[in-house]
Protein backbone atom coordinates (compact mmCIF):
# COMPACT_ATOMS: atom_id res chain seq x y z
CA UNK A 1 0.00 0.00 0.00
CA UNK A 2 1.03 3.38 -0.85
CA UNK A 3 1.12 5.82 1.71
CA UNK A 4 1.72 9.83 1.62
CA UNK A 5 1.90 12.60 3.83
CA UNK A 6 0.16 16.18 3.67
CA UNK A 7 1.22 18.92 5.88
CA UNK A 8 -0.36 21.83 7.21
CA UNK A 9 2.04 24.52 8.61
CA UNK A 10 -0.39 27.28 10.09
CA UNK A 11 0.11 30.17 11.71
CA UNK A 12 -0.41 28.45 15.07
CA UNK A 13 0.96 25.04 14.32
CA UNK A 14 2.44 22.17 12.06
CA UNK A 15 -0.08 19.33 11.39
CA UNK A 16 0.59 16.64 9.51
CA UNK A 17 -1.75 13.48 8.35
CA UNK A 18 -0.70 10.09 6.66
CA UNK A 19 -2.91 8.96 4.49
CA UNK A 20 -3.49 5.84 1.91
CA UNK A 21 -2.67 7.05 -1.10
CA UNK A 22 -5.48 5.21 -3.25
CA UNK A 23 -8.62 5.51 -0.58
CA UNK A 24 -7.36 9.37 1.48
CA UNK A 25 -7.91 7.14 4.67
CA UNK A 26 -6.24 8.69 7.63
CA UNK A 27 -3.84 6.49 8.96
CA UNK A 28 -1.62 8.64 11.52
CA UNK A 29 -1.42 11.54 12.43
CA UNK A 30 0.99 14.26 14.22
CA UNK A 31 1.06 17.79 15.52
CA UNK A 32 3.71 20.42 17.11
CA UNK A 33 3.30 24.51 17.95
CA UNK A 34 4.91 27.40 16.34
CA UNK A 35 5.71 30.18 18.15
CA UNK A 36 3.31 33.17 18.49
CA UNK A 37 3.85 36.40 17.14
CA UNK A 38 3.85 37.97 13.73
CA UNK A 39 7.34 37.52 12.62
CA UNK A 40 8.96 34.20 13.35
CA UNK A 41 12.34 32.45 12.56
CA UNK A 42 11.97 30.11 9.59
CA UNK A 43 14.07 27.44 11.60
CA UNK A 44 10.87 27.51 13.82
CA UNK A 45 8.97 25.77 11.20
CA UNK A 46 11.16 23.47 10.50
CA UNK A 47 11.46 21.97 13.85
CA UNK A 48 7.66 22.08 14.13
CA UNK A 49 7.72 20.20 11.57
CA UNK A 50 10.52 17.37 12.37
CA UNK A 51 9.18 16.99 14.89
CA UNK A 52 5.02 16.46 14.32
CA UNK A 53 5.84 14.25 11.68
CA UNK A 54 8.55 12.28 13.43
CA UNK A 55 8.12 8.88 12.60
CA UNK A 56 5.34 9.39 10.26
CA UNK A 57 7.58 11.05 7.22
CA UNK A 58 10.31 9.08 7.14
CA UNK A 59 7.97 5.64 5.76
CA UNK A 60 6.17 7.44 3.19
CA UNK A 61 6.11 7.50 -0.86
CA UNK A 62 5.03 11.15 -1.40
CA UNK A 63 5.08 14.79 0.80
CA UNK A 64 3.16 17.43 0.61
CA UNK A 65 3.62 21.10 2.01
CA UNK A 66 0.48 23.36 2.19
CA UNK A 67 1.28 26.44 4.26
CA UNK A 68 -0.06 30.24 5.61
CA UNK A 69 0.21 32.01 2.68
CA UNK A 70 2.06 35.66 2.06
CA UNK A 71 4.95 34.98 4.44
CA UNK A 72 8.59 37.04 3.96
CA UNK A 73 11.15 34.81 4.37
CA UNK A 74 14.46 36.29 2.97
CA UNK A 75 17.73 34.40 2.72
CA UNK A 76 21.16 35.26 2.23
CA UNK A 77 23.66 34.00 -0.36
CA UNK A 78 24.32 31.14 2.45
CA UNK A 79 21.22 30.30 2.53
CA UNK A 80 19.82 31.93 5.76
CA UNK A 81 17.25 34.19 6.53
CA UNK A 82 18.65 37.61 7.39
CA UNK A 83 15.67 38.18 9.51
CA UNK A 84 12.68 36.48 10.89
CA UNK A 85 9.57 35.74 8.55
CA UNK A 86 7.20 38.76 8.23
CA UNK A 87 3.83 36.46 8.31
CA UNK A 88 0.72 37.78 6.79
CA UNK A 89 -0.73 38.90 9.63
CA UNK A 90 1.99 41.73 10.58
CA UNK A 91 0.25 44.77 9.41
CA UNK A 92 3.34 47.01 9.75
CA UNK A 93 3.67 46.79 5.57
CA UNK A 94 -0.07 48.88 5.54
CA UNK A 95 1.23 51.93 4.56
CA UNK A 96 3.79 49.94 2.01
CA UNK A 97 0.63 48.74 0.38
CA UNK A 98 -1.04 51.86 -0.07
CA UNK A 99 1.78 53.02 -1.57
CA UNK A 100 2.54 49.95 -4.05
CA UNK A 101 -1.26 50.61 -5.15
CA UNK A 102 -1.07 54.32 -5.70
CA UNK A 103 2.48 53.94 -7.59
CA UNK A 104 0.80 51.60 -9.97
CA UNK A 105 -2.10 53.92 -11.05
CA UNK A 106 -4.65 52.52 -8.38
CA UNK A 107 -6.36 49.32 -7.50
CA UNK A 108 -8.00 48.79 -11.48
CA UNK A 109 -3.93 48.64 -12.34
CA UNK A 110 -3.13 45.67 -10.08
CA UNK A 111 -6.24 43.77 -10.43
CA UNK A 112 -5.05 43.51 -14.18
CA UNK A 113 -1.50 42.75 -13.66
CA UNK A 114 -2.03 40.25 -11.32
CA UNK A 115 -5.71 39.77 -10.14
CA UNK A 116 -5.58 40.90 -7.09
CA UNK A 117 -5.10 44.30 -5.06
CA UNK A 118 -2.40 44.02 -2.31
CA UNK A 119 -2.82 44.95 1.34
CA UNK A 120 -0.66 44.93 4.37
CA UNK A 121 -0.42 41.00 4.29
CA UNK A 122 1.09 40.74 0.50
CA UNK A 123 4.85 39.51 0.30
CA UNK A 124 4.96 42.60 -2.39
CA UNK A 125 3.92 45.21 0.00
CA UNK A 126 6.52 43.02 2.99
CA UNK A 127 8.98 43.75 0.54
CA UNK A 128 8.96 47.30 0.15
CA UNK A 129 8.85 47.65 3.82
CA UNK A 130 11.60 46.19 4.31
CA UNK A 131 13.43 47.92 1.52
CA UNK A 132 12.29 51.41 2.89
CA UNK A 133 12.97 50.49 6.93
CA UNK A 134 15.79 48.03 7.20
CA UNK A 135 17.98 48.61 3.65
CA UNK A 136 20.82 47.04 4.99
CA UNK A 137 19.20 43.77 5.37
CA UNK A 138 17.01 44.07 2.24
CA UNK A 139 20.80 44.47 0.31
CA UNK A 140 21.49 41.42 1.68
CA UNK A 141 18.36 39.47 0.34
CA UNK A 142 19.50 36.91 -2.61
CA UNK A 143 16.03 34.56 -2.09
CA UNK A 144 12.81 35.41 -1.39
CA UNK A 145 10.49 32.12 -0.24
CA UNK A 146 6.85 31.98 0.63
CA UNK A 147 7.15 29.73 4.24
CA UNK A 148 5.18 26.47 2.52
CA UNK A 149 8.39 27.29 -0.14
CA UNK A 150 10.79 27.10 2.70
CA UNK A 151 9.81 23.76 3.81
CA UNK A 152 9.45 21.91 0.38
CA UNK A 153 13.24 23.81 -0.03
CA UNK A 154 14.23 22.02 3.37
CA UNK A 155 12.69 18.90 2.87
CA UNK A 156 14.63 18.43 -0.44
CA UNK A 157 18.13 18.93 1.53
CA UNK A 158 17.97 23.27 1.32
CA UNK A 159 21.18 24.88 0.36
CA UNK A 160 22.18 24.66 -3.58
CA UNK A 161 18.58 22.93 -4.52
CA UNK A 162 16.69 25.15 -6.66
CA UNK A 163 13.43 26.52 -4.27
CA UNK A 164 10.21 25.77 -5.86
CA UNK A 165 6.67 27.11 -4.99
CA UNK A 166 3.03 26.38 -6.62
CA UNK A 167 0.35 28.57 -8.41
CA UNK A 168 -2.12 28.72 -5.53
CA UNK A 169 0.60 30.04 -3.69
CA UNK A 170 2.53 32.18 -5.90
CA UNK A 171 -0.39 33.93 -6.56
CA UNK A 172 -0.82 35.85 -3.30
CA UNK A 173 2.65 37.56 -3.37
CA UNK A 174 1.77 39.95 -5.71
CA UNK A 175 4.21 40.00 -7.96
CA UNK A 176 2.72 36.60 -9.92
CA UNK A 177 0.04 37.00 -12.22
CA UNK A 178 -2.46 34.04 -11.57
CA UNK A 179 -4.48 35.03 -15.25
CA UNK A 180 -0.68 35.12 -17.35
CA UNK A 181 0.46 32.26 -14.86
CA UNK A 182 4.07 34.39 -14.88
CA UNK A 183 6.17 36.88 -12.50
CA UNK A 184 5.96 40.15 -12.78
CA UNK A 185 9.47 41.12 -12.07
CA UNK A 186 8.75 44.72 -12.91
CA UNK A 187 6.11 44.48 -10.05
CA UNK A 188 9.39 43.10 -7.75
CA UNK A 189 11.56 45.43 -8.70
CA UNK A 190 9.34 48.43 -8.10
CA UNK A 191 8.46 47.05 -4.64
CA UNK A 192 12.20 46.27 -3.67
CA UNK A 193 13.75 49.30 -4.63
CA UNK A 194 14.96 47.76 -7.94
CA UNK A 195 16.60 44.52 -6.28
CA UNK A 196 16.05 41.37 -7.89
CA UNK A 197 16.51 38.23 -5.79
CA UNK A 198 15.63 34.33 -7.08
CA UNK A 199 12.18 33.43 -6.85
CA UNK A 200 11.38 29.90 -6.94
CA UNK A 201 10.05 28.37 -9.95
CA UNK A 202 6.49 27.82 -9.75
CA UNK A 203 4.92 24.20 -10.56
CA UNK A 204 2.13 22.69 -12.00
CA UNK A 205 -0.70 21.56 -9.49
CA UNK A 206 0.42 17.24 -9.96
CA UNK A 207 4.28 18.23 -10.20
CA UNK A 208 7.14 17.19 -8.55
CA UNK A 209 9.42 19.15 -6.89
CA UNK A 210 11.86 16.46 -6.22
CA UNK A 211 12.39 13.90 -3.24
CA UNK A 212 13.33 14.08 0.06
CA UNK A 213 17.23 13.25 1.57
CA UNK A 214 14.86 9.80 2.53
CA UNK A 215 13.87 9.70 -1.27
CA UNK A 216 10.00 10.44 -0.93
CA UNK A 217 8.38 12.52 -3.76
CA UNK A 218 8.07 15.80 -2.73
CA UNK A 219 4.53 16.96 -4.60
CA UNK A 220 4.60 21.13 -5.85
CA UNK A 221 2.75 22.08 -2.12
CA UNK A 222 0.15 24.77 -2.12
CA UNK A 223 -1.58 27.85 -0.24
CA UNK A 224 -3.59 26.69 2.84
CA UNK A 225 -6.94 27.59 1.38
CA UNK A 226 -5.82 26.43 -1.49
CA UNK A 227 -5.00 22.78 0.19
CA UNK A 228 -8.23 23.18 2.10
CA UNK A 229 -10.48 22.90 -1.21
CA UNK A 230 -8.72 20.30 -2.50
CA UNK A 231 -8.81 18.40 0.82
CA UNK A 232 -12.85 19.09 0.28
CA UNK A 233 -13.28 18.36 -2.89
CA UNK A 234 -15.84 21.53 -2.97
CA UNK A 235 -17.61 22.22 -6.64
CA UNK A 236 -19.55 24.62 -8.42
CA UNK A 237 -22.23 26.61 -5.79
CA UNK A 238 -19.60 25.43 -2.93
CA UNK A 239 -18.60 28.24 -1.12
CA UNK A 240 -16.06 27.65 2.08
CA UNK A 241 -15.98 29.83 4.84
CA UNK A 242 -13.39 29.03 7.34
CA UNK A 243 -13.50 30.16 10.92
CA UNK A 244 -9.86 29.62 12.26
CA UNK A 245 -7.35 32.43 13.67
CA UNK A 246 -7.93 33.80 10.23
CA UNK A 247 -11.74 34.31 8.92
CA UNK A 248 -11.39 32.95 4.78
CA UNK A 249 -14.51 32.93 2.43
CA UNK A 250 -13.25 31.25 -1.14
CA UNK A 251 -14.67 29.40 -4.09
CA UNK A 252 -13.71 27.56 -7.35
CA UNK A 253 -13.84 28.75 -10.56
CA UNK A 254 -12.60 28.52 -14.37
CA UNK A 255 -12.91 32.50 -14.38
CA UNK A 256 -10.14 34.84 -13.07
CA UNK A 257 -10.85 37.21 -10.83
CA UNK A 258 -12.58 40.94 -11.77
CA UNK A 259 -13.68 42.53 -8.41
CA UNK A 260 -11.12 44.61 -6.56
CA UNK A 261 -12.06 43.85 -2.96
CA UNK A 262 -11.91 39.61 -3.73
CA UNK A 263 -8.08 38.18 -3.97
CA UNK A 264 -7.61 36.52 -7.29
CA UNK A 265 -5.97 33.71 -6.15
CA UNK A 266 -5.10 30.19 -8.07
CA UNK A 267 -6.73 27.20 -6.68
CA UNK A 268 -4.27 23.68 -6.89
CA UNK A 269 -6.36 22.14 -9.90
CA UNK A 270 -5.49 24.56 -12.77
CA UNK A 271 -8.05 26.75 -11.94
CA UNK A 272 -8.61 29.63 -9.62
CA UNK A 273 -9.71 30.63 -6.20
CA UNK A 274 -11.23 33.62 -6.04
CA UNK A 275 -10.85 34.60 -1.72
CA UNK A 276 -12.16 37.03 0.66
CA UNK A 277 -9.69 37.30 3.86
CA UNK A 278 -10.47 38.62 7.33
CA UNK A 279 -7.89 38.57 10.12
CA UNK A 280 -10.52 37.81 13.25
CA UNK A 281 -12.65 35.10 13.32
CA UNK A 282 -11.87 32.56 16.27
CA UNK A 283 -10.18 34.48 18.31
CA UNK A 284 -12.79 37.00 18.48
CA UNK A 285 -14.95 34.12 20.47
CA UNK A 286 -11.50 33.27 22.42
CA UNK A 287 -10.90 36.46 23.25
CA UNK A 288 -14.60 37.05 24.64
CA UNK A 289 -14.42 34.11 26.63
CA UNK A 290 -11.36 35.33 27.96
CA UNK A 291 -13.01 38.74 28.82
CA UNK A 292 -15.82 36.97 30.45
CA UNK A 293 -13.97 34.84 32.90
CA UNK A 294 -14.83 31.54 31.12
CA UNK A 295 -14.17 28.31 28.95
CA UNK A 296 -14.54 28.70 25.62
CA UNK A 297 -16.84 25.67 25.23
CA UNK A 298 -19.12 28.12 28.10
CA UNK A 299 -19.55 30.53 25.60
CA UNK A 300 -22.40 29.30 23.26
CA UNK A 301 -24.58 28.39 26.37
CA UNK A 302 -24.23 31.65 27.81
CA UNK A 303 -24.98 33.32 24.49
CA UNK A 304 -28.02 31.43 23.47
CA UNK A 305 -29.71 33.06 27.10
CA UNK A 306 -29.53 36.94 24.55
CA UNK A 307 -32.38 36.70 22.05
CA UNK A 308 -31.01 36.96 18.09
CA UNK A 309 -29.66 40.41 17.65
CA UNK A 310 -28.55 40.69 21.61
CA UNK A 311 -31.06 43.51 21.88
CA UNK A 312 -29.32 45.82 19.66
CA UNK A 313 -25.74 45.43 21.48
CA UNK A 314 -23.32 45.33 18.30
CA UNK A 315 -19.38 44.14 18.49
CA UNK A 316 -17.21 45.18 15.37
CA UNK A 317 -14.63 42.65 15.49
CA UNK A 318 -11.39 44.08 14.24
CA UNK A 319 -9.49 42.68 17.18
CA UNK A 320 -6.22 42.82 15.36
CA UNK A 321 -7.09 45.16 12.52
CA UNK A 322 -8.97 44.48 9.76
CA UNK A 323 -7.72 43.15 5.88
CA UNK A 324 -11.20 43.13 4.42
CA UNK A 325 -12.83 45.69 4.69
CA UNK A 326 -9.26 47.09 4.58
CA UNK A 327 -8.86 48.99 7.90
CA UNK A 328 -5.36 47.62 9.33
CA UNK A 329 -5.31 50.05 12.17
CA UNK A 330 -8.66 49.36 13.20
CA UNK A 331 -9.67 48.24 16.97
CA UNK A 332 -12.93 46.46 18.28
CA UNK A 333 -15.72 48.43 19.37
CA UNK A 334 -19.01 47.87 20.89
CA UNK A 335 -22.30 49.31 19.84
CA UNK A 336 -25.75 49.99 21.91
CA UNK A 337 -24.77 49.37 25.68
CA UNK A 338 -27.24 49.78 27.92
CA UNK A 339 -28.25 48.82 31.31
CA UNK A 340 -30.38 46.07 29.78
CA UNK A 341 -27.56 44.67 27.05
CA UNK A 342 -24.19 45.39 29.12
CA UNK A 343 -24.54 41.25 30.16
CA UNK A 344 -22.78 38.46 29.81
CA UNK A 345 -25.56 37.18 27.88
CA UNK A 346 -25.47 39.71 25.34
CA UNK A 347 -21.69 40.32 25.03
CA UNK A 348 -21.48 36.27 24.09
CA UNK A 349 -23.84 36.59 21.55
CA UNK A 350 -22.73 39.63 20.52
CA UNK A 351 -19.24 38.14 19.74
CA UNK A 352 -20.90 35.30 17.58
CA UNK A 353 -23.23 37.56 15.55
CA UNK A 354 -19.84 40.30 14.97
CA UNK A 355 -17.36 37.78 13.82
CA UNK A 356 -20.59 36.29 11.66
CA UNK A 357 -21.46 39.49 10.06
CA UNK A 358 -17.87 39.84 9.23
CA UNK A 359 -18.02 36.97 7.19
CA UNK A 360 -21.06 37.40 5.77
CA UNK A 361 -19.62 40.57 4.19
CA UNK A 362 -17.09 38.54 2.91
CA UNK A 363 -19.42 36.23 1.52
CA UNK A 364 -21.50 39.44 -0.52
CA UNK A 365 -18.15 40.52 -1.83
CA UNK A 366 -17.49 36.99 -3.45
CA UNK A 367 -20.95 37.20 -4.84
CA UNK A 368 -20.18 40.24 -6.20
CA UNK A 369 -17.80 38.60 -7.94
CA UNK A 370 -19.59 36.16 -9.89
CA UNK A 371 -19.99 33.53 -7.37
CA UNK A 372 -23.49 32.10 -6.37
CA UNK A 373 -23.60 30.25 -3.21
CA UNK A 374 -25.79 27.38 -2.92
CA UNK A 375 -24.23 26.16 0.37
CA UNK A 376 -21.59 27.24 2.63
CA UNK A 377 -18.81 24.64 3.87
CA UNK A 378 -18.41 25.76 7.41
CA UNK A 379 -14.82 24.62 9.05
CA UNK A 380 -12.32 25.82 11.15
CA UNK A 381 -12.38 25.69 14.76
CA UNK A 382 -15.23 28.04 15.64
CA UNK A 383 -17.32 25.76 13.01
CA UNK A 384 -17.24 22.83 15.67
CA UNK A 385 -19.93 24.88 17.57
CA UNK A 386 -23.81 24.27 16.97
CA UNK A 387 -24.63 27.59 17.58
CA UNK A 388 -22.02 29.14 15.36
CA UNK A 389 -23.51 26.70 12.76
CA UNK A 390 -27.42 27.74 12.77
CA UNK A 391 -26.48 31.89 13.53
CA UNK A 392 -24.27 31.53 10.60
CA UNK A 393 -26.93 29.70 8.59
CA UNK A 394 -29.41 32.84 10.16
CA UNK A 395 -26.86 35.83 9.18
CA UNK A 396 -25.34 34.32 5.83
CA UNK A 397 -28.85 33.55 4.38
CA UNK A 398 -28.19 30.23 2.98
CA UNK A 399 -28.09 26.46 3.84
CA UNK A 400 -24.84 25.80 6.13
CA UNK A 401 -22.76 22.40 5.87
CA UNK A 402 -20.72 21.33 8.34
CA UNK A 403 -18.44 18.95 7.04
CA UNK A 404 -17.06 16.50 9.67
CA UNK A 405 -14.34 17.46 11.95
CA UNK A 406 -10.77 17.04 9.99
CA UNK A 407 -7.60 18.48 9.13
CA UNK A 408 -8.73 19.46 5.37
CA UNK A 409 -5.84 21.60 5.27
CA UNK A 410 -3.33 18.77 5.78
CA UNK A 411 -5.75 16.55 3.86
CA UNK A 412 -5.96 18.34 0.69
CA UNK A 413 -1.92 18.22 0.77
CA UNK A 414 -1.85 14.22 1.12
CA UNK A 415 -4.27 14.11 -1.70
CA UNK A 416 -2.11 16.73 -4.10
CA UNK A 417 1.14 13.99 -2.67
CA UNK A 418 -0.82 11.27 -4.41
CA UNK A 419 -1.36 13.05 -7.01
CA UNK A 420 2.09 13.76 -7.94
CA UNK A 421 2.60 9.68 -7.05
CA UNK A 422 0.17 8.46 -9.35
CA UNK A 423 -0.03 11.08 -12.42
CA UNK A 424 -3.14 12.02 -13.99
CA UNK A 425 -5.33 14.83 -15.20
CA UNK A 426 -7.10 15.14 -12.35
CA UNK A 427 -6.45 14.60 -8.33
CA UNK A 428 -7.53 11.18 -7.37
CA UNK A 429 -10.83 10.77 -6.09
CA UNK A 430 -10.86 10.09 -2.42
CA UNK A 431 -13.78 9.60 -0.58
CA UNK A 432 -16.04 12.41 0.28
CA UNK A 433 -16.23 14.21 3.55
CA UNK A 434 -18.97 13.43 5.49
CA UNK A 435 -21.31 15.94 6.94
CA UNK A 436 -22.17 16.22 10.72
CA UNK A 437 -24.63 18.97 10.71
CA UNK A 438 -26.69 21.34 8.11
CA UNK A 439 -28.57 24.38 8.75
CA UNK A 440 -30.92 26.38 6.85
CA UNK A 441 -32.51 29.89 7.70
CA UNK A 442 -35.45 29.81 9.42
CA UNK A 443 -36.27 33.30 9.60
CA UNK A 444 -34.14 35.42 6.97
CA UNK A 445 -35.79 38.72 7.88
CA UNK A 446 -33.84 38.22 11.73
CA UNK A 447 -30.53 37.38 9.86
CA UNK A 448 -30.90 40.94 7.77
CA UNK A 449 -32.21 42.54 10.58
CA UNK A 450 -28.83 41.67 12.68
CA UNK A 451 -26.59 42.49 9.70
CA UNK A 452 -28.25 46.13 9.60
CA UNK A 453 -27.47 47.04 12.88
CA UNK A 454 -23.86 45.47 12.34
CA UNK A 455 -23.74 48.04 8.78
CA UNK A 456 -24.68 50.89 10.73
CA UNK A 457 -22.24 50.34 13.33
CA UNK A 458 -20.13 49.98 11.01
CA UNK A 459 -20.66 53.11 9.26
CA UNK A 460 -20.99 55.06 11.95
CA UNK A 461 -16.88 54.74 12.45
CA UNK A 462 -15.74 53.85 9.14
CA UNK A 463 -18.19 54.80 6.37
CA UNK A 464 -18.82 52.15 3.75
Amino acid sequence: MATVAGVDSSTQSCKVVVCDADTGEVLARGQAPHPDGTEVPPEAWWTALQQAGEGLLDHVDAVSIAGQQHGLVALDESHQPVRDALLWNDVRSAEAAEDLVSELGGPQAWLNAVGSVPVAAFTVAKLRWMADHEPDLADRVTRVMLPHDYLTWRLRGGGDAAPTTDRSDASGTGYWSAVEGRYREDLLATAFRDRAPELPAVLEPSQSAGHTTSGALVAAGAGDNAAAALGLGIGDGDVVISLGTSGTAFARTSQPNTDPFVNGFADATGQFLPLVCTLNAARVLEATATVLGIGLGELDPLARQAPPGADGLVLLPYLSGERTPNLPHATGSLHGLRLETMRPTHLARAAVEGMLCNMADALDRLRAAGAAPRRVLLIGGASRSRFVAETAAQIFGVAVTVPEPEEYVAVGAARQAAWALHGGAEPPQWTAAGTVELAAPDDSARGTRIREAYARARESLYGN
